[in-house]
């Protein structure tokens, strides 16, 4: 019974995105990933009081995979407004990439705003691509909130893997699907159609652990948690950080 009813939702919510999808089809969905960014630097600021305390915790050792130097070259994928530079160690060099050139303008906020970083170029690529970025170049890749909107998961890992030098790190931090046995996992499948529009392609029912332990980091550092306060759809999270 409980199948059946996450189906028929599911279906009326797909239903609903007929129109999204209509606009999608003739160009018009293009208006939305101009208005997204707005909307994304202002949910930055709450998301980021809730999970200060998972944040902090994430990227506590990220100045250990420090080059030899002394230096830090920090790589994030799917920057967006810059809700992480807050987080990163005094010093390191930060290289943004986003595939929406309109997070550039609330991007310059938050660099305005962390005058401890140094910053690179802001690179307009996807996840799965970022072929303006050389082999073994980093030291450490970032990736928060991402990977459940990237189009294939294991691509941009195994790019992950590409820019990173050895011994590098890569440090995440996703929503993910519940276990199907709560009812966050029935609203997450039945709200997914509606919630991939409103969110610019965020898909609430990945597994992303298991593309992370498929795709063959040499150390996984994995947690499950329950994000405090976010909404339900989104509230389990994995974090941690995998070494090359």
């Amino acid at each position: 019974m409980k199948c059946c009813a996450m189906k028929l939702c599911r279906l009326l919510c797909f239903v609903l995105t007929l129109p999204l999808q209509l606009m999608e089809v003739v160009g018009l969905y293009g208006m939305y990933k101009r208005l997204f960014p707005l909307l994304a630097y202002n949910i930055t600021f709450s998301y980021n009081d809730k999970m200060h305390k998972a944040k902090r915790e994430l990227f506590r050792n990220v100045v250990k995979f420090a080059s030899t130097d002394g230096s830090l070259r920090l790589l994030e994928i799917g920057c967006g407004s810059g809700a992480n530079f807050k987080f990163y160690p005094y010093g390191c060099t930060v290289i943004c990439t986003d595939p929406n050139p309109h997070f550039h303008k609330y991007l310059r906020r938050s660099m305005a705003a962390n005058t401890h970083l140094t910053y690179g170029d802001f690179i307009v690529v996807s996840g799965e691509d970022m072929k303006d970025v050389q082999d073994e170049s980093v030291d450490v890749v970032v990736c928060t909130l991402v990977l459940c909107s990237v189009r294939n998961v294991q691509r941009v890992l195994q790019e992950v893997r590409r820019v990173l030098r050895p011994g590098g790190a890569f440090y995440f931090l996703e929503h993910v699907v519940s276990d199907p046995s709560t009812w966050t996992y029935f609203l997450q499948h039945a709200l997914e159609p509606l919630w991939y529009y409103l969110g610019d392609g965020c898909t609430i029912t990945r597994a992303t652990w298991q593309d992370l332990e498929a795709a063959g980091f040499s150390e996984l550092h994995i947690k499950h948690i329950e994000a405090p306060e976010v909404t339900l759809m989104i509230r389990p999270h994995i974090m941690g950080y995998s070494i090359k």
